[in-house]
């Protein structure tokens, strides 16, 4: 089990390294993580032929382990909708009982199923590599926790702890982390992570020393800093450390409002030679871009909320400004609802609004969530996104508002141009477009139609990092925690 001392410390991408790297011995391997909160989120199987939703973080530790993502490796996913409310996922399914329950009443209702979910996948596979969530010293929500040491416990699972030494504070967090746990619990750590390091690693002499004589605990690895790994954060986050180098020709500016969801769909636009993304909070942000430059709206988990923060942001004018200047933008999902005229909700799911009025669209929300996996391809298309037209799609969607003509307008002959039929529309100029298929840009023929680019595959990434881990730990430490 993967631990931290802090959200941020590498506990994602250090599950998804152990995934692959227990793989690559031959070994059945599978990930689990008991509760995700997050607005990433992915289509992937569920039991009797049913579909559900996942953390993305767990669908690519499935890729990585080479294993067929499905819900119970995520038995619980919480989908924040406010600052104190959640959408609540119970095994891949939305749960409007447990959503409406209080946080420290779920615990006993959900634990059944969660222990369940791990224990089958600890009989079906090898090695089950378990990621925490936060931090195991969170003492506030000891006595509720089931994602960090109950699940330790239940397993008898061996642990490792590990921190973000580029914060500073690192051997502090982890003294006071292993401090703060009760002597059972002490007891399952294996050993202390150091990641994210940038320096000459004999520096760090005597303090790994002096911690293991304080605790008992060795620090078994030291994982450089990667700012491009390739593997997209866990809620999508990324700063200009991870641009791509080399010329840039097409900057790609994604529209951050507050409650922003599957930002990790456009990890692969990072990987594109000459591509640069940014995120947009102002106009100012915008200001500068050429025609060919992107604005993209992208998901959302309260679109009726995030379109009234655009508008007071001022970037509801400097997108109609772009696309007005025959601009490229791209609305994905909450992001091609907000394109149209408006957003009708007589259900109470998300809100009623006008929209941007980019596209002749209205869409209506529904209490039946769209989740399911697409294929599809792109009709006849014109301008920006010509370079589509034919291109087969897969990826999945995750919606509960079903978008449609606007009658009165399509009376009038304003039109959208419907691509994909139920999925995708664009302007009659042709440099808007709107899509509710998540994950277009992890679509290799998408990728190649739009940027004539090979990314590196995920395969690539997943092996990339099982090889730090084989020259970052102790010879032998990995080898040892899957031992009988």
């Amino acid at each position: 089990m993967v631990l931290g001392t802090t959200s941020g410390a590498g506990k994602s991408w250090l599950t998804t390294a152990l995934c692959r790297y227990y793989s690559n011995l031959g070994l059945k391997v599978a990930p689990f993580k008991a509760q995700n909160m997050s607005n990433n989120a992915r289509v992937v199987s569920g039991p009797s032929g049913s579909v559900g939703e996942i953390g993305s973080a767990q669908y690519f530790q499935a890729l990585a382990a080479r294993a067929e993502p499905e819900v119970r490796m995520n038995p619980l996913l919480l989908k924040p909708e406010a600052d104190t409310h959640s959408q609540v996922v119970l095994m891949g399914q939305v749960s409007a009982e447990l959503t409406a329950m209080p946080w420290r009443g779920r615990s006993e209702k959900v634990w059944p199923k969660i222990a369940a979910a791990l224990d089958a996948l600890r009989a079906e596979n090898d090695v089950v590599v378990i990621e925490g969530a936060g931090s195991p010293a969170e003492i506030n929500l000891h006595a509720s926790d089931i994602v960090n040491m109950r699940v330790a416990r239940h397993a008898n699972a061996r642990c490792l702890l590990v921190t973000d030494i580029d914060r500073g504070g690192a051997f502090a967090h982890l003294y006071g982390t292993w401090a703060l746990l009760p002597e059972d619990e002490r007891a399952l750590i294996r050993g202390f992570v150091l990641n994210k390091f940038r320096g000459d690693a004999s520096l760090l002499a005597p303090a790994p020393q002096m911690l293991q004589d304080l605790t008992g605990v060795p620090t078994v690895a030291t994982i450089p800093m990667q700012w491009r790994h390739g593997l997209p954060e866990e809620d999508g986050v990324f700063d200009d450390r991870t641009l791509s180098a080399g010329a840039v020709h097409t900057t790609v500016a994604v529209i951050a409002y507050p409650r922003i969801s599957n930002l990790d769909e456009f990890q692969p636009l990072k990987n594109v030679p000459g591509v640069r993304l940014i995120w947009a909070r102002s106009p100012a942000d915008l200001a500068g871009l050429k025609p060919t430059d992107w604005v993209v709206l992208p998901g959302s988990k309260s679109t009726a909320a995030d379109l009234a923060w655009l508008r007071a942001q001022g970037l509801d004018q400097a997108i109609a400004h772009h696309a007005g200047q025959g601009g490229t933008v791209l609305g994905v999902c909450g992001g091609l609802q907000m394109l149209g005229e408006a957003l009708i909700d007589t259900a109470g799911i998300d809100g009623n609004a006008p929209g941007l009025g980019l596209l002749s669209l209205v869409t209506t929300f529904e209490v039946a969530k769209t989740v399911q996996r697409t294929q599809a391809q792109f009709g006849a298309m014109q301008g920006a996104w010509a370079a589509l037209a034919g291109v087969p799609a897969t990826g999945y969607e995750i919606h509960h508002g079903q978008t449609a003509q606007h009658p009165a307008m399509a009376a009038k002959g304003d039109v959208a141009r419907e691509v994909i039929p139920g999925i995708a529309w664009q302007n009659p100029a042709g440099n808007v477009l709107g899509v509710y298929l998540h994950g277009l840009f992890e679509d290799a023929a998408v990728l190649h139609a739009l940027f004539g680019a090979q990314v590196p595959t995920l395969d690539s990434v997943f092996d990339g990092l099982a090889g730090f881990l084989g020259t970052s730990f102790t010879p032998g430490v990995l080898d040892a925690l899957v031992a009988p």
